[in-house]
């Protein structure tokens, strides 16, 4: 496998991780019964990240705010190192998903994860979104202007 689809992998697999709920992440996780050992080489800490938004969409960009994030880092006793970070104070969460990033580096336990944990999860995100779609496209009110004859 490439470098690239190696990252892009692991962005997509974080990405996944990042959006799943505490609880929903800790159950799956339980029925895959890996117990890495492994030890903390950061946190899990707390701090702020600066949020950006874009003017239109896609115009200048711009701070909105800040927001809370969890850090956490570990070191599993193979040697690989798995970072993550979670929005809010939710130090489980990010332990956990540092520790997922971790084992993720071996390709067999990656195809694992990814089969037993990130798909059911990414599956139930995107319906989630997609009820969403459906939700606001049913309010959604178009606009028009009639042009009369006169000038």
């Amino acid at each position: 496998m490439s470098i690239e689809t190696e990252r892009a992998a692991r962005r997509n697999r974080m990405s996944v991780l990042a959006r799943c709920e505490t609880s929903r992440l800790q159950g799956l996780w339980s029925k895959l019964g890996l117990d890495p050992t492994y030890k903390l080489l950061r946190g899990p800490e707390y701090g702020l990240v600066m949020l950006r938004g874009r003017t239109g969409g896609t115009g200048e960009p711009f701070n909105i705010g800040e927001a809370t994030v969890t850090r956490a880092s570990v070191k599993l006793d193979d040697g690989s190192v798995g970072h993550a970070m979670a929005l809010g104070r939710d130090d489980m969460k990010a332990r956990l998903c540092a520790i997922v990033d971790a084992l993720c580096q071996d390709t067999r336990t990656a195809v694992l994860i990814d089969a037993e944990m990130i798909a059911p999860i990414k599956s139930e995100l995107d319906g989630a979104d997609e009820r969403r779609r459906q939700e606001t496209a049913a309010t959604r009110v178009d606009f028009f202007t009639m042009v009369r004859g006169e000038d």
